[in-house]
C-alpha cells in the first residue's frame, strides 16, 4: 500500500544526511539547510522539482518503478534502503538475483563522484545505462535508462559521433557481449529479450547475431560504445575528435560494468577533455 506520509518523511531523512560534496556536487554559497536542496535531488534523479516536491510534500502521485530506481541512486540508498523506498511507493521492490539488478551502490555513485575530470558511466551487462557523470554526459549524451545496444542498431544518428572505421567493431563487439552473457546465464530473461527486440527491429543486428553463432568472429567488449578494446575516437561538436581509451571496471555480482575513459596526459586528447569539461557540460545541459 502507499504510505504518501512515510514516503515524504523517508525521502526528506535522506535527503538531508546526504552533503553535495557526497554526491559530486559543488557546496556552493548561501546554503541555509542541512543537506541536499530538493533541485539537487531532482536533478540527480532527472525527474522536475516540482514532482520532487510533491513527493516530499505528501501531496505527490504514484512514482513508477522507473523513478523510484533513479531516486535511490541519486539519494544513494544502499539495496535495504531502496527496497524500503519501494515498498513505501506501494511497489514491490526489484529482486536481487545475480547480474539481474540495475541499483547502483553507493560505492560504484562515489566512484563516479569522484570522477570529476573523465567521462565515466555504469552499464549492466545487457546493456542498460545505469548512472553517468557529468563528463559522460558531455561526451555521449545523457543516456541513463536506455540501452546502448539497442541504441546503436535501431536509433539513427546514435552512431554519429564515431568514426566510420570503428563502426563495424563496435556493432561485432556489442553482439559477442551480449552472447557472452548468454552463455554465462542462458535463462536470463532480461537479455534474452533485449536480443529478441534488437533481431525484430535491426536486420544488420540480426544478421551479425547468426554470423557470431556459426562461428563468424567473437570479438567482446563492447558495452559502452566499444569498451574494452584499446582505444575509441569520439567526436564532440564543440571540441572536436577526441582519441580516448577505455577501462573497464566489472562488478561481478551487480552484473555492471564502470567504464572510464581517459588520453595520455599531455596528448591532444587532454586538451580537449579538459576543454569538454569547461564547455561541453554546460552545451550538453542546453
Amino acid at each position: 500500500m502507499n504510505d504518501r506520509q512515510e514516503l515524504a518523511g523517508f525521502l526528506l531523512h535522506c535527503r538531508e544526511r546526504l552533503s553535495p560534496a557526497d554526491v559530486g556536487l559543488p557546496d556552493g554559497v548561501r546554503r541555509r539547510t542541512a543537506g541536499l536542496r530538493r533541485e539537487e535531488v531532482a536533478r540527480l534523479a532527472g525527474m522536475s522539482v516540482d514532482y520532487y516536491a510533491r513527493l516530499e510534500q505528501n501531496r505527490g502521485p504514484h512514482p513508477s518503478p522507473q523513478l523510484l530506481a533513479a531516486l535511490a541512486r541519486a539519494l544513494r540508498l544502499e539495496e535495504d534502503g531502496r527496497d524500503h523506498l519501494f515498498r513505501l511507493a506501494g511497489r514491490v521492490p526489484p529482486g536481487r538475483s545475480c547480474g539481474a539488478d540495475e541499483h547502483v551502490s553507493p560505492a560504484i555513485l562515489l566512484i563516479l563522484d569522484r570522477l570529476h575530470d573523465v567521462p565515466a558511466q555504469v552499464i549492466s551487462d545487457s546493456g542498460d545505462v545505469l548512472a553517468q557523470n557529468a563528463m559522460a554526459v558531455a561526451l555521449l549524451g545523457a543516456n541513463v535508462g536506455r540501452n546502448v545496444v539497442v541504441r546503436w542498431f535501431c536509433e539513427p544518428g546514435s552512431r554519429e559521433r564515431f568514426r566510420g572505421a570503428d563502426v563495424d567493431a563496435i556493432s561485432r563487439a556489442y553482439v559477442a557481449d551480449l552472447r557472452g552473457v548468454l552463455r554465462e546465464r542462458p535463462g536470463d530473461a532480461r537479455v534474452a529479450g533485449v536480443v529478441a527486440r534488437l533481431c525484430a527491429r535491426s536486420a544488420e543486428f540480426a544478421a551479425l547475431w547468426a554470423a557470431a553463432g556459426s562461428g563468424g568472429g567473437d570479438e567482446g567488449g563492447g558495452l559502452c560504445e566499444g569498451a574494452g578494446r584499446r582505444g575509441e575516437t569520439v567526436w564532440h561538436p564543440e571540441v572536436g575528435e577526441i582519441a580516448l581509451r577505455s577501462q573497464v571496471l566489472v562488478a561481478v555480482e551487480a552484473g555492471q560494468r564502470v567504464v572510464v575513459y581517459s588520453a595520455p596526459a599531455g596528448s591532444l586528447a587532454a586538451g580537449r577533455l579538459a576543454l569538454l569539461r569547461v564547455v561541453g557540460v554546460q552545451t550538453m545541459s542546453a
